[in-house]
């Protein structure tokens, strides 16, 4: 997958503000109907199914912290080698800019903010 910037996303994010110190992404298998929950700080990377995923870096409105939350996400098919997912996810609004796959789903729940609290939408 090429990425290709949004600049609706990138504006929003720039609007948000404040960077977090991390975020929590969810994955979900379709056919197992499972969920995990991927807690990463800002450039780490962890293995979701057959995905290697990374959170560039999260950001939310320093003004109402509560209100939502953008992250910056690279997911990487281990079993394809390829990049399948790279952008702005938006936790108040996930089908905007989401990873395509028949059988996950990965989405932004929240970003940490710096005194341990999370944000979101």
């Amino acid at each position: 997958m090429v990425e290709t910037p949004n600049p609706a996303y990138e504006e929003e994010a720039e609007l948000a503000g404040a960077t977090g110190v991390g975020g929590v992404l969810r994955g979900l298998d379709k056919l197992t109907g499972e969920t995990t929950d991927i807690e990463l700080a800002n450039g780490e990377t962890a293995t979701y199914a057959r995905f290697d995923v990374t959170l560039k870096e999260c950001r939310y409105p320093a003004e109402d912290p509560s209100r939502d939350a953008f992250g910056y996400v690279i997911i990487h098919d281990r079993k394809k080698d390829e990049r399948r997912f790279a952008g702005w996810m938006v936790a108040s609004s996930p089908a905007l800019n989401a990873l395509d796959d028949a059988r996950y789903d990965v989405w932004l729940l929240s970003c940490k903010t710096s005194d341990g609290e999370t944000s979101g939408g």
